[in-house]
């Protein structure tokens, strides 16, 4: 939403809003022009009908619901509504378009492939699910020919999207609060599918196979029958090192400043994306170095105590699983982007939705076992209704079951999480916090309890 916004007032109109948070991206919002309420209430949609000449559109995202006392003053005031979704799509079809799409990967990927084409000289729009590095933003209003979204599968609003060039990650069954199994998630990709000029598909991804047909393929584990392949020479805690390919052909190496084969296959993607839309491999090879990944994707916030304190966005058992397999290299290996090497991985992790915590309750038991030490946050709702009998301690015995070895403990709140890491971290530790809540406080709420010891953040770096 807030990206929309941004892009909006750069392209100089009039935009309005309502967060009840005052945080950096609203702060930003407002310095550049944007009217930004504190509260949520019908006297906003008033306001905003006095100040204006024409009628205001309002635009709402999925999490917005009917009781929204802003949305029901619109709807008796006869307003537009528009889903993001729409707002997204007009953009898409004003000019050509890169459009991102999967399961795992998609703000990684997105990032990736405007900060390729920014470092081009291309200048591209972006409509992002995080922060870009190269940007300071998750949108940007620019002045070349391309624009480049991430296409959100969480509601199946991307099916209104008509890129030019359209690319899907993998494919894996989440968001069981609107998909019923694996099958509708599916259909409803490839109707995104069709509706793209071209697609631009991951080889290495099983259901993709089965049930996509691509313009191209990439992979990073085969360079035979696929459009694009990155194979990996050395994988190391703070780097991939690999061999590009086109249609079979060597066409030179590159060093990615990322660890994890899940990161080369989503350079390998924007890579791809970007040969596609003619950008040449030198070009390409000159910006190599400077991609970073989004905020929230293994992001290092700061060094607490001798503890390096990360976030992630990771919440589906796969994500996990990708996470801390990276992690695990850097402490085996010695090698890490951190500022010293970390010598155990204790990981914070709060699930994300009832539903999914039940849903993937084993997997996430299975994902979680890859660490030193375990602390658990509680379940983090988004919206959602208790389920009876799910619950982070639920899932601590799950993990036991399988690891009846490692140190697991189920924090009260937030604050207790802090104070458990606090006791229970050491020095050299990898704080490893993740899930798409509210725990990417952990790093505000440990810094706050001994100022004197801390080091400030050096920014992201990469991950999923």
């Amino acid at each position: 939403m807030s990206a929309l916004a941004k892009i909006l007032a750069d392209r100089n109109h009039p935009v309005s809003g309502s967060d009840p948070r005052d945080n950096a991206t609203v702060q930003q919002l407002r310095e550049q022009g944007v009217d930004v309420f504190a509260e949520q209430t019908a006297a906003t949609v008033k306001a905003l009908l006095q100040r204006q000449d024409c009628k205001p559109i309002v635009v709402i995202s999925t999490a917005i619901p009917d009781s929204n006392p802003e949305l029901m003053s619109a709807k008796e005031a006869g307003l537009e509504i528009w889903h993001r979704s729409d707002l997204l799509a007009a953009l898409i079809g004003q000019q050509p378009a890169i459009a991102v799409a999967g399961s795992h990967g998609k703000t990684t990927t997105s990032t990736l492939v405007t900060t390729l084409l920014n470092h081009a000289g291309e200048d591209p729009t972006a409509v992002i699910g995080g922060i870009v590095p190269c940007l300071g933003s998750n949108g940007h209003a620019g002045q070349g020919r391309l624009l480049v979204a991430e296409a959100d599968e969480s509601d199946g609003s991307l099916v209104k999207f008509q890129p030019s060039l359209g690319v899907i990650t993998n494919l894996e069954l989440d968001h069981t609060d609107h998909y019923n199994n694996l099958d509708d998630l599916i259909a409803t990709v490839k109707c995104f599918g069709t509706g793209c000029g071209r697609l631009l598909a991951n080889h290495d991804d099983p259901i993709l196979q089965e049930h996509f047909s691509a313009d191209a393929w990439w992979s990073v584990t085969r360079s035979e029958n696929v459009a694009f392949a990155a194979l990996p020479l050395q994988l190391d805690g703070d780097r991939c090192v690999a061999r590009f390919y086109e249609n079979g052909v060597p066409i030179g190496e590159f060093t990615l400043p990322m660890p994890g084969l899940h990161n080369l296959s989503n350079a390998t993607a924007a890579l791809a994306a970007c040969r596609m839309e003619g950008v040449s491999f030198e070009q390409l090879m000159e910006g190599l170095s400077t991609l970073q990944a989004p905020g929230r994707r293994f992001d290092l916030r700061g060094t607490w105590q001798e503890r390096h304190i990360v976030d992630d966005y990771a919440h589906h058992p796969s994500e996990v699983k990708a996470t801390l397999s990276m992690a695990r290299l850097m402490v085996d290996s010695g090698r890490s982007p951190l500022p010293t090497p970390p010598e155990r991985l204790v990981v914070v992790f709060q699930p994300h939705r009832y539903s999914r915590t039940k849903q993937f309750l084993d997997d996430f038991a299975e994902a979680l076992q890859n660490c030193d030490a375990l602390l658990l946050a509680p379940v983090y709702a988004a919206g959602e209704q208790p389920i009876d009998g799910v619950s982070s301690q639920l899932l601590r015995e799950r993990i036991l079951a399988l690891k009846p070895d490692l140190n697991i403990d189920v924090a009260n709140d937030l604050d207790h999480l802090a104070t458990l890491v606090q006791h229970l971290s050491r020095p050299q530790d990898l704080v490893l916090a993740m899930g798409a809540g509210d725990v990417n406080s952990l790093w505000s709420r440990l810094s706050q309890r001994n100022t004197s010891s801390w080091q400030s953040p050096i920014g992201a770096i990469q991950s999923r």
